[in-house]
């Protein structure tokens, strides 16, 4: 396709849809959404700039390799599991972390539970990146 207003817009929707997509995987922890609604609405921006642009820019403009992003998210998805096995909990038992926390308060909660979803997202993006971007070529 070589429509001037599809690609203006799709960079804008593109663009909008990543913010998105980590909107809904940090809103995930407490609401639904999370690692991987968040990387579907990610790589639907993409895949969108994929079809507007083609794969050759899609693939520019992701700068890296989508099955990189995939065994990163698998690796950082894994640590947090795993995490809880240093402080003698069962696998893939949330362990948490408050910043800034004062006597008596709790501060900025961080858990392993948001690091697994982020590497959820991570596989999920780079996974349909993959396939999506697999099945173009071939067209």
């Amino acid at each position: 396709m070589n429509s001037v207003i599809l690609r203006a817009g799709t960079r804008y929707l593109s663009a909008l849809l990543l913010v998105f997509s980590v909107y809904m995987l940090l809103r995930g922890h407490n609401e639904p959404g999370g690692g991987f609604i968040g990387g579907l609405v990610g790589a639907t921006g993409f895949v969108l700039f994929a079809i507007a642009a083609g794969v050759a820019d899609a693939r520019r403009a992701l700068r890296v390799q989508p099955q990189s992003i995939a065994m990163v998210g698998l690796g950082v998805a894994l640590l947090a599991g795993i995490a809880a096995a240093l402080f003698g909990d069962a696998l893939f038992t949330g362990q948490w972390l408050f910043l800034g926390a004062a006597p008596g308060e709790k501060g900025l909660p961080l858990s392993t539970v948001l690091v697994f979803d982020v590497g959820v997202y991570l596989v999920v993006f780079g996974s349909i990146l993959t396939l999506v971007f697999a099945m173009e070529e071939e067209i």
